[in-house]
């Protein structure tokens, strides 16, 4: 337990160093943007003395040493600026908008590893069987499809063909549970399907290495219940698939501003939208470095869910 403590706290202690690398990174990117702030903010016909006002009153025009450390002193206050038109702080915009992209993270790695972990077993318990087959050809083809596909697939067959889904749009949980399930199903299955098919993948090779190790010959030779042989295997088969797990959650949350889009979601995807639409870079600014932020938390977890998985590496 102490190796373990301080291993995470080894962990915990490197997010606020990554997390002023990520500010650095996407402010520099993001200054390379065509765009200037003070024409999207006074408008294309501003004359060229509004513009010289604006940007000196705004830090516009300083050097780029003295913007970034401006921008990291509002960060550690929680200040991400305000939005162009109209006129709002970014932190409330993110504030309505992050809840529902985490929600369909959330909904949607819930439904991935549910299916990947049923379908990864049962094709390792049957390896080499129809079952094997099937699943592989499944998790290929899941692989194969990108989630922005599987969405419009989905819209065709259970919004249009078979009207069980709407095709669009948001329901809050707290106005309507069912109605909530019903507008999140679909997108949550567009991003679980190719995370789901992947893990699958990772957990049968992995099942099926541990399967054939000699410990499990001798519980099977000592009668135990297959049930519990499949419970003891797969907590060793999930080391490989954890550590990937960090980067299929990354992979979600940036594919949910695709899906938010296809779907007509008001999550940090439309916020992304809006802001490369309008020109508002810091709006685009301040939602990139949400997600941004969130991933980097999301690993950190998947980290720590590692270490109780693998006692070995508490060593390290």
């Amino acid at each position: 337990m102490v190796a373990f403590l301080r291993l995470a706290l080894r962990r915990v202690a490197m997010m606020p160093v990554m997390v002023l690398g990520i500010a650095l990174l996407v402010f520099v990117v993001l200054q390379f943007s065509p765009t200037d702030p003070a024409y999207n903010a006074l408008g294309e016909s501003a004359s060229p003395e509004a513009r010289a006002a604006f940007a000196e009153a705004n830090g516009l025009d300083d050097p780029l040493p003295v913007r970034y450390f401006a921008f990291l002193g509002d960060l550690l206050r929680g200040d991400l600026g305000v939005t162009m038109s109209p006129s709002q702080p970014v932190t409330d915009r993110i504030a309505t908008a992050f809840p529902l992209t985490l929600q369909l993270t959330l909904l949607g790695l819930t439904l991935a590893v549910v299916l990947a972990l049923l379908f990864g077993v049962l094709s390792a318990v049957y390896r080499d069987r129809w079952p094997d087959q099937v699943f592989r050809v499944l998790s290929m083809a899941g692989i194969a499809l990108p989630s922005f596909w599987i969405g419009v697939l989905l819209i065709q067959q259970f919004s249009l063909n078979m009207p069980l889904f709407p095709t669009g749009g948001y329901v809050n949980p707290a106005d309507s549970f069912s109605g909530w399930i019903e507008s999140m199903t679909l997108p949550a299955l567009s991003l679980a399907l190719p995370v789901a098919s992947s893990l699958a993948r990772l957990i049968r090779t992995s099942m099926v290495t541990e399967l054939d190790r000699d410990y499990v010959r001798t519980a099977r030779g000592s009668g135990l219940p297959p049930f519990l042989i499949i419970r003891s295997v797969l907590r060793n088969a999930l080391v490989t698939p954890l550590t990937v797990l960090g980067v299929k959650v990354g992979y979600m949350l940036s594919g949910a501003v695709v899906i938010e889009a296809i779907f007509d979601l008001p999550g940090m995807g439309k916020l992304i939208l809006e802001g490369v639409n309008g020109g508002d870079v810091g709006l685009v600014q301040g939602t990139v470095l949400t997600i941004a932020i969130a991933f980097l938390a999301v690993n950190v977890v998947v980290d720590l869910l590692y270490l109780l998985v693998n006692p070995r590496i508490r060593t390290v």
